[in-house]
């Protein structure tokens, strides 16, 4: 069972990811109100470099709790504290969860602003649907970055040999049927757009079956009025679960993911962080002198690998210490 000390520490991580999110969506709310409705695309470039930075703050702020987050919870389990390096959260920053630049994800409600209004919208009618694109946005990314960061935190602590999903009402059905559900520490978070959820690492791997991830799924279900039971599960999903359907096989709780094409496979990869400023280009460049392979001040250095996202790499990773390895060479820890 979960003791009240880890409990409080993942509460309380919530908490904080929670108010990282809710300030980076007031802020975009604030700059996307901005966007002069009879020049959108002209004046929302104007506004790119703003919403590109709160959106990127916020997320640096999340990632940048994953290190005392996870150590707090080490040293509530009384377990070994070593840690094979330290996140850098300016690696999960600036970036879509999917791999492309943030500017080009954030310009995709000016998109879905103008195809309304070729549906028959009016320009306030679809500028509001685009607020409200814009705004899940911001709260996914936001989260993402605090997940990813919290993933590789745990990769880079032996000790932790998984993690269980903590869900916080309210809650979709896909959350909800995963509540407490426990997984590797090299299993990438299950999530879908604005998802909440969190990780709540463990040092010992299937000891908790009874720990929900502080709701438990059915108790859950019961306790929701059956309009609402509706609403989150389906009118005939809902129907299924009252008359004994088995919850998880009624819900569908896989999300797709953006790939591409490299190393000779589909890998889920960014080229963020590849330009000659960029910390992976530098990264890279150092990794070619060390090896001999171009001069010592690096002239002549093409880069020439994806960057690899950290749920791609502890997909591909047979042990632990190659994901450490992949992880750092990445530039996701020290």
């Amino acid at each position: 069972m979960v003791t009240g000390e880890v409990r409080a520490l993942a509460l309380a991580h919530y908490a904080r990811q929670q108010a990282a999110a809710v300030h980076a969506v007031a802020r975009v709310r604030e700059l996307w109100q901005r966007i002069d409705h009879r020049r959108i695309t002209g004046s929302w470039q104007q506004l790119a470099p703003l919403l590109v930075a709160a959106v990127t703050d916020a997320q640096r702020q999340a990632a940048a709790l994953a290190d005392p987050y996870v150590a707090a919870v080490v040293e509530a389990e009384d377990a070994d504290p070593t840690s094979a390096g330290r996140v850098r959260p300016g690696a999960f920053a600036g970036i879509a969860s999917d791999g492309r630049p943030l500017l080009s994800l954030l310009y995709q409600p000016v998109i879905d602003w103008k195809v309304r209004m070729l549906a028959g919208q009016s320009v306030d009618e679809a500028f509001r649907g685009s607020l409200a694109s814009a705004l899940r946005i911001t709260a996914t990314q936001v989260a993402d970055a605090g997940r990813g960061a919290t993933g590789a935190a745990m990769a880079g602590r032996r000790t932790i040999q998984g993690y269980v999903r903590v869900v916080q009402p309210p809650a979709c059905a896909r959350c909800i049927i995963l509540a407490g559900k426990e997984y590797g520490w090299n299993r990438g978070f299950q999530r879908h757009p604005r998802c909440d959820c969190i990780h709540l690492p463990t040092t010992l791997v299937a000891r908790n079956q009874h720990r929900r991830g502080f709701i438990d799924p059915d108790d859950y279900f019961r306790g929701l009025s059956r309009a609402e039971q509706d609403r989150v599960f389906g009118e005939a999903g809902a129907r299924a679960i009252r008359e004994g359907a088995d919850m998880a096989q009624v819900v569908n709780a896989r999300r797709g993911m953006t790939t591409m094409t490299a190393y000779g496979r589909q890998v889920q990869a960014t080229t963020e962080g590849a330009t000659r400023r960029g910390a992976f280009y530098r990264l890279e460049r150092r990794r070619a002198i060390d090896r001999g392979l171009v001069p010592g001040d690096g002239r002549g250095f093409q880069l020439r690998t994806p960057r690899l996202m950290p749920e791609e790499i502890y997909r591909l990773a047979e042990s632990r210490d190659e994901a450490i390895s992949l992880l750092r060479r990445f530039g996701y820890l020290t």
